[in-house]
């Protein structure tokens, strides 16, 4: 038997600090709730010049299509002149960034950056 994901899987929240887009992803982002992420990040890089950090403090667990979304996110980014930063303090998951060869692709920092 196949299990169908019918309910609705938000993983983010998200606010505005001047103009940076502060979305904080939790839970986990896997094969199920990448497509949900995916489109709010699409939403949040779609201007010129976006300024993105992305709290990864209370995700539990990424995937590698959860990999690719932060690697997506990042692509528009920069194809459009902006930044984007993860905040993670998770040992874990910043030896999975390492691993995959994705440590110096990113601009991690352990906490939120003040305003």
């Amino acid at each position: 038997m196949s299990e169908t994901h019918t309910e609705l899987m938000t993983c983010y929240a998200e606010h505005r600090v001047g103009g940076t887009a502060v979305v904080e992803l939790h839970g986990e982002i896997d094969i199920h709730t990448a497509p949900e992420v995916r489109a709010r990040l699409d939403a949040v890089t779609a201007g010129p010049h976006p300024d993105v950090v992305l709290d990864l403090r209370a995700m539990s667990f990424i995937d590698c299509t959860g990999l690719s979304v932060l690697c997506r996110a990042r692509n528009r980014v920069l194809a459009r002149r902006g930044r984007i930063r993860l905040v993670s303090d998770d040992d874990r998951f910043l030896r999975i960034l390492r691993c995959v060869r994705l440590g110096r692709a990113f601009e991690v920092q352990p906490r939120l950056p003040v305003p």
